[in-house]
């Protein structure tokens, strides 16, 4: 058969159900595997064969979720997390330990931010943050002989700045490190960064994937095309015996899968960020509508842009589709079909009259989400960022005004009547 459409892959992939198996993915809510011998669980334990033992490292269900996700970026394998937050952290963590360094865009979520500058300077890993808008010498000047990885997001959230995923992919290369690059918002129904040169990516599933905002959750999902081998010295935890799978050297034992084994088998048994199988099922509910969603998101959300830059109550408006954007060419280039349904805006007044619009809103909700199919809408300097620094938020892009306003899938009219009565 023909490499399948992502349409196909939404509904298909990761479950294939054999003759009297269930047609819809089940639920495999339990926590351990029956085997006959001792002898299967050790080579289990030894990761000498695949299967099931035990979900906190792999589920059946989480498995199939898994694969159509790895199936829709293009990727070779990929991973469950609990959130979007743990599979940021597992991607940067599975190939940084303390002494290591790694390098940030400055442009992402808050939370992503905070985990980076602050929880992981904890365990012993520095972060730089860098403008992603800054030139490549610039950025190539933040780099040090220990540093390890360089992170982006597709679009950022809240700031809607695109990434310039080719320019991101070649310094990581030229610096002999993999570029994790963040593809919530555009999904790869709209972006595929492994087609731009990314190595890793990461997705919360909270958002678009599930669209209902009804399961938190992660994933993290590798190309295989970074040659771990090629720069062994600066990858030991890939490249060097793990003494806590008897000397297993991952990239040798499990070539492409290398990066993902050594996630699953070493990072999710100890660290334990497991989605659950229930949470599992419902993502991939999530998934099978995914194709239809995203266009819906970003048709309404290119309506409601388009009127807020034409009201004379806002004083700007950050959509990437509106032509006059200074993301609209990137946007172009890495999506075509549409960014995603988040649009930013301020109002003339700054921030008091924000807040007494957001109030006035009847059909949008006040909610700490993003990317659903219910139009919300938050106020990020007084909500998901209020943890950083008036020089932090500056530094992130958040401006006192911004709202972030997350168009659902509804009847775009109804949206934008909401808006107008709100601003009147």
């Amino acid at each position: 058969m023909k490499k399948l459409n992502p349409e196909t892959l939404c509904v298909q992939a990761g479950w294939t159900p054999k003759k009297g198996e269930p047609r819809v993915l089940p639920i495999y809510q339990s926590t351990t595997f029956k085997y006959e011998t001792s002898e299967q669980m050790a080579r289990l334990f030894d990761l000498e064969d695949s299967g099931y033992f035990y979900t906190r490292l792999q589920n059946p269900t989480n498995d199939a979720v898994a694969a159509k996700i790895a199936a829709l970026e293009g990727g070779v394998g990929a991973m469950l997390t609990s959130s979007g937050q743990a599979a940021n952290f597992y991607a940067v963590f599975n190939i940084c330990q303390a002494g290591d360094h790694f390098v940030s865009s400055s442009c992402i979520y808050g939370g992503t931010y905070n985990l980076f500058g602050v929880t992981m300077k904890k365990l012993g890993i520095e972060v730089t943050f860098v403008n992603p808008d800054a030139s490549d010498e610039e950025i190539i000047a933040a780099f040090r002989p220990n540093t390890k990885c360089l992170f982006g997001e597709t679009i950022s959230n809240p700031t809607l700045e695109v990434l310039d995923i080719e320019k991101f992919a070649r310094i990581a290369h030229s610096q002999g490190v993999p570029l994790i690059v963040d593809n919530t918002f555009p999904t790869p129904i709209n972006c595929r960064p492994f087609e731009w040169g990314a190595d890793i990516v990461t997705h919360s599933t909270t958002k678009y994937m599930d669209g209902h905002a009804t399961s938190v959750g992660g994933a993290v999902v590798d190309s295989g095309n970074f040659p771990w081998e090629q720069y062994a010295d600066k990858f030991p935890g890939l490249c060097q015996p793990d003494e806590s799978y008897h000397g297993l050297t991952y990239t040798q034992a499990f070539g492409k899968m290398a990066y993902m084994t050594k996630a699953t088998a070493q990072l999710m048994r100890d660290l334990g960020s497991i989605q659950s199988p229930q949470n599992a099922f419902l993502l991939n509910l999530g998934l099978e509508t995914l194709h239809l969603r995203m266009p819906q998101h970003c048709k309404n959300a290119q309506a409601v842009a388009e009127y807020l830059a034409k009201n004379d109550k806002v004083a700007w408006v950050n959509y990437s589709g509106l032509e006059g954007d200074k993301y609209h060419a990137l946007a172009q280039k890495y999506m075509p079909n549409g960014s995603c349904g988040v649009v930013t805006f301020g109002l003339k007044g700054g921030r008091d009259v924000a807040i007494r619009f957001m109030d006035s809103l009847k059909l949008a909700a006040i909610v700490t989400h993003v990317a659903d199919a219910r139009t919300c809408v938050l106020h990020p300097a007084s909500h998901t960022h209020r943890q950083l620094t008036d020089e932090q938020l500056l530094a992130a892009g958040v401006r006192p005004d911004l709202i972030r306003f997350s168009v659902g899938i509804e009847n775009a009219a109804d949206i934008i009547a909401d808006i107008e009565q709100a601003l009147g």
